[in-house]
């Protein structure tokens, strides 16, 4: 797989390319919901030839009336805990995958900066949910600290395709 952090989309086609050949031997799709990667994870895994096979579709919600128009995350939920949470990326995970035909769905959200951050929830701070069919979800919470903004875009997406693997091996 990718040795280290990734510099580009490119240093993670190992990755991607393992996650598409397990998502196509297990039979699954797959269904993205993304905020601070801004589609991402979708464009590194359509990057490959013949992903089609195994991606249904990918959801930027950026905003947070997005994450409650697309993926039906409750506007309270967000007013509540904040946008970039483990409830709410469980949320949007679990929104994707009732809204898609995948068996599978990954969303990210969190704070890639260089602004926006808070003591509470500096920047690098993110929050990944795995959502699978007949399953719990999966959260990881990430701290990608002392990182700029690609830096932290990128160890998101390299984490989000990790546990998808994970969650699918």
């Amino acid at each position: 797989m990718t040795d280290g952090p990734a510099k580009n989309l490119d240093d993670l086609a190992p990755l991607v390319t393992a996650a598409l050949k397990a998502l196509k031997t297990k039979g699954w799709m797959v269904a993205t919901a993304e905020s601070c990667t801004g589609g991402l994870i979708c464009a590194a895994l359509t990057e490959i030839a013949g992903s089609s096979e195994v991606v249904d579709r990918g959801f930027v919600t950026y905003s947070n009336e997005a994450k409650s128009d697309l993926l039906g995350v409750p506007s309270d939920l967000i007013q509540k805990v904040g946008a970039v949470s483990k409830e709410v990326a469980v949320a949007m995970a679990d929104g994707a995958l009732a809204r898609s035909n995948a068996q599978v769905a990954v969303s990210v959200t969190g704070i890639a900066g260089p602004g926006g951050g808070s003591a509470e929830k500096p920047v690098g701070t993110v929050h990944i949910a795995i959502a699978c069919e007949n399953r719990p979800t999966e959260h990881v919470h990430c701290r990608f600290s002392g990182q700029g903004r690609q830096e932290i875009r990128l160890a998101t997406v390299q984490t989000a395709l990790t546990s998808i693997l994970n969650a699918i091996s």
